[in-house]
């Protein structure tokens, strides 16, 4: 009887100390799901009934997807529905916005929308966010601090809007269809994932109704709370447009050859490594030269991990890459890869980049290729916010990706026109210096100090070893010294890490 006692107080200090924050940074509230299937009949409504449904009031929280991502119809579709209906105080977290969002502009204005959480902000949506738009900042985090966000309850959701690509009656739904009426496809959805799993509600729209069972599924029907059929969820064209993008101008080319030449020379190309690339056109070019180096040396990789484009389904069906990991299929290669090939695997926001995770798969990933709007002194990286201080790209699974590989690689030139990449200090920190190991630029490779072993190796295979201040010292014999912005002092945005805590914060732009 002692024995049981001392081990139930002990087990009763353990969790007062979990709940406490001992074990997590902070206090943390566990969401758990709670749904329980609707009859089938029940399930199939129009999006003003699956409203009323769910509870919608002022106030509360909806999320969305960005899988389509420049071709989404489902965020505007509801949000104009929402402002028919009256209602306002609307906070939106939305996985990333883009150009296509720009109706958001005028809810704001109108009240129905109050609040925003994203990954990333393009276009005149991001101009005038930036020009001091909104009454309250936008928070900002990771693809792997929102997934762990929405999974502990540090962001709460109460409906969920989410596009399917198809769906049946009970709400099991993809991001591809095997339906001959199929409208569209984007392949995974790994953002959509959390949100459907921990929202309150969660209502499904598509274009592919088709009949139960509709297998392999993405989102169970036990996740599912109403589905919507509508004209379209989204444009599969448009998904590969914007920050994707192939390149033919020759510094990217240079800047890829280059980054190429690191990873073979890193000590990290061996066979069995794995992989991420950004969707910048240098980093998207990478791969075509790092292909040719594996089929010479004979390497091959195990997994490629994060957005996955047609380049490195075309690895995969070579047999350089044994696997694929897609948290979102960066174009409809990629997309129909994932329908019809078993080791093509889609995983969620969490079992993607969650520093929650211990299984996450950026944990066992061994080289990542990234871009950068600028990149300072201390190896800090900006990739959201513009030299001109506009909010104009996204955090996306930078962070994550860079501080839990064992190679970051941020790819940059030195100048964009008149605009310095190299800088003093980046205009918003994104990706915290000690997490980047090497920065590329078609001037010479800086690598970080913490990494006197790869400065060795690189230095030994013929690259050109620079710092970051002589590449700085450099652009600025070019350009001058540029002008300090015209930041105002309103707080326009607001820049969470991966632990949840605000890493810094963005004014707006005079």
């Amino acid at each position: 009887m002692k024995g049981y006692e001392e081990r139930q107080k002990l087990i009763g200090r353990i969790a007062d100390s979990f709940h406490k924050g001992v074990y997590h940074g902070g206090e943390r509230k566990i969401t758990v799901p709670r749904k329980e299937s609707q009859a089938t009949s029940e399930k199939v409504v129009s999006l003003e009934e699956a409203i009323r449904r769910c509870g919608l009031r002022d106030g509360m929280t909806i999320s969305f997807h960005h899988h389509f991502r420049s071709g989404d119809k489902v965020l505007n579709l509801v949000m104009d529905k929402i402002a028919e209906m009256g209602f306002k105080d609307i906070r939106i977290a939305a996985s990333s916005l883009n150009d296509v969002h720009t109706p958001l502009i005028n809810h704001i204005r109108n009240g129905v929308v109050t609040h925003i959480s994203t990954s990333g902000m393009r276009g005149e949506l991001a101009k005038a966010v930036s020009h001091g738009l909104m009454d309250n900042p936008v928070v900002f985090r990771s693809h792997g601090a929102r997934g762990s966000a929405v999974a502990n309850g540090d962001l709460h959701i109460d409906v969920a809007f989410l596009g399917a690509s198809s769906c049946d009656p009970m709400g099991n739904a993809c991001g591809y269809s095997r339906s001959p009426n199929a409208k569209s496809i984007c392949g995974s959805l790994g953002y959509a994932l959390p949100d459907a799993r921990y929202a309150d509600k969660t209502v499904i729209l598509t274009d592919d109704l088709v009949d139960y069972p509709n297998t392999p599924t993405s989102i169970s029907e036990h996740d599912v709370d109403y589905v919507v059929v509508v004209d379209s969820v989204g444009d599969s064209s448009k998904i590969a447009s914007g920050a994707i993008r192939d390149t033919k101008n020759p510094r990217d080319i240079l800047l890829a050859k280059t980054a190429c030449k690191v990873i073979v020379n890193s000590g990290y190309f061996r066979n069995g490594f794995s992989i991420q690339t950004g969707s910048g056109g240098a980093s998207l070019a990478v791969v075509k030269y790092l292909r040719q180096s594996m089929i010479e040396q004979n390497v091959k990789a195990s997994f490629a991990l994060g957005g996955i484009t047609s380049h490195m389904v075309k690895l995969h069906k070579e047999g350089l890459i044994d696997h694929l990991i897609d948290v979102q299929s960066f174009d409809r290669v990629a997309a129909e890869s994932l329908r019809d090939d078993p080791k093509h695997k889609e995983v969620s926001a969490n079992e993607y980049a969650s520093p929650d995770e211990p299984g996450a798969a950026t944990k066992f990933l061994d080289i990542v290729i990234l871009s950068a709007l600028e990149v300072d002194t201390n190896f800090n990286v900006n990739v959201l916010v513009g030299s001109d201080g506009i909010i104009r790209g996204a955090i996306g699974g930078h962070p994550d990706t860079a501080a839990d590989s064992a190679l970051s690689i941020v790819v940059c030139p030195l100048l964009r026109g008149r605009i310095p990449c190299i800088v003093d200090e980046v205009t918003t920190l994104i990706t915290p210096g000690p997490t980047v190991d090497v920065v590329v630029t078609e001037y010479g490779v800086a690598v970080n100090p913490r990494r006197p072993d790869l400065a060795e190796r690189l230095a030994a295979a013929g690259l050109r070893i620079v710092t970051l201040e002589s590449l700085l010292e450099r652009a600025l014999h070019v350009i001058g010294t540029p002008a300090p912005l015209p930041f105002g002092d309103k707080v326009v945005g607001v820049v969470m890490n991966r632990n949840g805590e605000v890493m810094d914060v963005i004014r707006n732009i005079l």
